[in-house]
């Protein structure tokens, strides 16, 4: 996926197609993840489309849910979304910073080569 150690550093147009394939990807993650929680959030505590939006936005943004949790599932839902969100947001956090830590390491490399190496 990405150019070994041993190739030229990517020029600058194809380095931008990379960061919007992955910010794509990242977005695409976000959606589906945001959508997860809005059907969990209707379907659990009965919430309107709205406040089960708003819900799973909070969460999945780290703040936390906005309307008071009445049942059951709805708690454990919200308890397995909040651990999922912690973990997309680490993971979409890494699809982004990628193509940006991989071109300063490889243009890192290919200044400290070694003379005749």
């Amino acid at each position: 996926m990405y150019e070994h150690k041993s190739q030229p550093l990517l020029d600058r147009k194809v380095f931008l197609r990379r960061v919007a394939r992955n910010a794509l990807v990242a977005g695409a993650i976000v959606a589906g993840s945001l959508a997860m929680g809005v059907f969990g959030y209707r379907v659990t505590e009965g919430l309107g489309w709205v406040d089960a939006l708003l819900n799973a936005s909070m969460i999945l943004g780290g703040m936390g849910p906005v309307n008071v949790l009445h049942s059951t599932a709805g708690k454990f839902f919200a308890s397995f979304y909040a651990l999922y969100a912690g973990i997309v947001f680490l993971m979409t956090t890494g699809i982004l910073a990628t193509p940006f830590l991989h071109r300063f390491l490889h243009r890192f490399h290919l200044e400290v080569r070694a003379p005749g190496g």
